[in-house]
C-alpha cells in the first residue's frame, strides 16, 4: 500500500529550511542540544518524508534544535499518529493543518520553552551544569561564527529567524554545558548581540536593548570582557553622542591586549565618529589616530567573529564619517582612496561606505562626483535596506543641490 502524505513531515522539513540548515547540519544541531547521538541523516529524511514519526524523547530534542516549544511539536506528532491510525485522507484536515503549520512557523523563533521572551530564557540558562561534549559545543560555536559572517551578505530580515533559532538551541544546551559552559556562554552572548543588532536594524529598539543587556550578562558569567565591549559598542549606536562616548571608552578598556586589535580599532573609530558629531575635533582626531594604530596590528578575519565586518572599506567609511562631520581638509583624498578600495564587492557595509563617500564628496565641494555616487548609493540602499543605510539617506538628502529634487525625494522615502 503506498505511503500516505502527512503535513507533519512537511512541517519538520520547513522548520529545518527556515533555520537555513541542510539535513546534515540539522542532525548536528539536534546532537548538540541533546548532548548525544540520537539519529542519522537518513532517519531525519525518513521523518521529513513521512516514512515514520519520531519518538517522544527525539521530538523534544528536535524541538529544541528547531527553536520551538517541545509541547507544540509533540502535539502535532500526536495528531500525525492519529491521522496515520485512521488511515484516511481528508482534504479539510490538510487545509486546517496548513493554517496551523504557518502559525507554528511564525512563532517558532520566540517560543523555545514557554511564553518568556528569548533574552529572558537565555538569562536564566546562563548558569547550569551537565554534559554537552566538546564536539557538540563546536557545532554551536561554529554556527555562531557563520551567522556573524553571513550578516555581511544577507539582510537582517533574512537572517533574523536563523539567529533566533540558533539562540534557542544554545539556550537549551546551556543547562547541560558542564565543562563547555564558558565556550557556550560566549557563543550565546555573541548570538544575542547579533539578534539585538538585527532587532535594532528592523526598528525594534526595546528588543535590541534587552539582547544587549543579556550579552553583557554572558560576558560576566563567562569572564570574557570582549563580550561586554560588543554589548557597549552596539548599544552606543542608539545613544546621544555624550552617552555613546562614555560607553565606548568603557568598551575600549575591555579589548586591550593582543588578539583584539580589530575590535579596538572599531571602538576607537566609533568614539571618533561620536566626538565629531559633537564638533570636538581634537578628541575625534585623537580617537581616529588610536583606531589607525590598532588597525595596523589587526586581522579582522582571524579575531572575534563579530569584527569580521571591519574590513578596510568599513574602516574607510568611519574615517569618511569623521572627516565629513569635521569638514577636514583631507576629506576628498580619503574619499578617493576609499573609492579605489571599495571596488564592486558591495555588502551591507559597502552600502554604508557608498553613503559616506557621497556625503564626503558633497561636503567637500565635489558636487558632480557626489551626485554620481549618490545615484549608486540610492540603488544599493533600496536593494539592501538597513538602519545605517536609512540614516545615510537622510543625511545625503539634506546635502543635495536643489536641482536634484527627484533624487532628494527618493532618498527621503528610503530614510522613512
Amino acid at each position: 500500500m503506498p505511503k500516505r502524505q502527512d503535513p507533519f513531515g512537511e512541517l519538520l522539513a520547513d522548520l529545518r529550511r527556515r533555520a537555513g540548515r541542510t539535513q546534515e547540519q540539522q542532525v548536528d544541531a539536534i546532537h548538540a542540544v541533546s548532548g548525544r547521538v540520537v539519529m542519522t541523516r537518513r532517519e531525519l529524511s525518513r521523518y521529513e518524508n513521512n516514512e515514520t514519526i519520531p519518538t517522544t524523547p527525539t521530538i523534544r530534542d528536535m524541538a529544541a534544535a528547531y527553536g520551538m516549544a517541545a509541547e507544540d511539536l509533540l502535539r502535532e506528532a500526536k495528531e500525525a499518529r492519529a491521522r496515520r491510525r485512521r488511515a484516511r485522507a481528508a482534504l479539510d484536515e490538510s487545509e486546517r493543518y496548513e493554517v496551523k503549520r504557518r502559525t507554528l512557523l511564525e512563532g517558532a523563533s520566540i517560543v523555545a520553552t514557554g511564553s518568556a521572551e528569548p533574552w529572558t530564557r537565555l538569562a536564566h540558562a546562563i548558569t547550569g551544569a551537565g554534559g554537552i561534549d566538546e564536539p557538540a559545543t563546536r557545532v554551536l560555536v561554529d554556527e555562531t561564527r557563520r551567522l556573524h559572517t553571513s550578516e555581511m551578505q544577507l539582510e537582517a530580515g533574512q537572517l533574523r529567524y536563523r539567529v533566533n533559532s540558533h539562540l534557542d538551541a544554545i539556550t537549551s544546551a546551556l543547562p547541560r554545558a558542564g565543562r563547555q559552559q564558558q565556550a557556550l556562554t560566549i557563543a550565546a552572548g555573541e548570538t544575542a548581540a547579533l539578534a539585538g543588532w538585527f532587532a535594532w536594524d528592523l526598528g525594534d529598539y526595546r528588543t535590541a536593548r534587552n539582547y544587549y543587556r543579556v550579552t553583557a550578562e554572558c560576558s560576566s558569567a563567562a569572564g570574557h570582557p570582549p563580550l561586554r565591549a560588543l554589548s557597549l559598542a552596539y548599544t552606543s549606536y542608539g545613544c546621544p553622542p555624550n552617552e555613546a562616548i562614555i560607553l565606548l571608552k568603557e568598551a575600549a578598556q575591555c579589548v586591550r591586549g593582543p588578539g583584539h586589535a580589530t575590535a579596538a580599532a572599531w571602538i576607537h573609530a566609533r568614539h571618533a565618529e561620536e566626538a565629531a558629531r559633537l564638533g570636538n575635533e581634537l578628541d575625534a582626531l585623537r580617537a581616529l589616530d588610536r583606531a589607525r594604530v590598532a588597525y595596523e596590528y589587526a586581522d579582522h578575519t582571524a579575531e572575534e567573529a563579530w569584527v569580521q565586518f571591519m574590513t578596510p572599506s568599513r574602516r574607510d567609511s568611519l574615517v569618511l564619517s569623521v572627516y565629513g562631520r569635521l569638514r577636514h581638509p583631507e576629506l576628498l583624498d580619503a574619499a578617493d582612496e576609499a573609492t579605489q578600495r571599495l571596488g564592486d564587492n558591495l555588502s551591507d557595509a559597502g552600502v554604508v561606505v557608498l553613503g559616506d563617500l557621497a556625503v564626503a564628496h558633497l561636503q567637500g565641494g565635489s558636487r558632480e562626483q557626489g551626485v554620481h555616487v549618490v545615484h549608486e548609493f540610492a540603488t544599493a540602499a533600496a536593494a539592501r535596506t538597513t538602519t545605517m543605510g536609512r540614516s545615510r539617506a537622510s543625511a545625503i538628502a539634506s546635502l543635495l543641490p536643489t536641482s536634484e529634487r527627484d533624487l532628494t525625494e527618493h532618498l527621503k522615502e528610503l530614510a522613512a
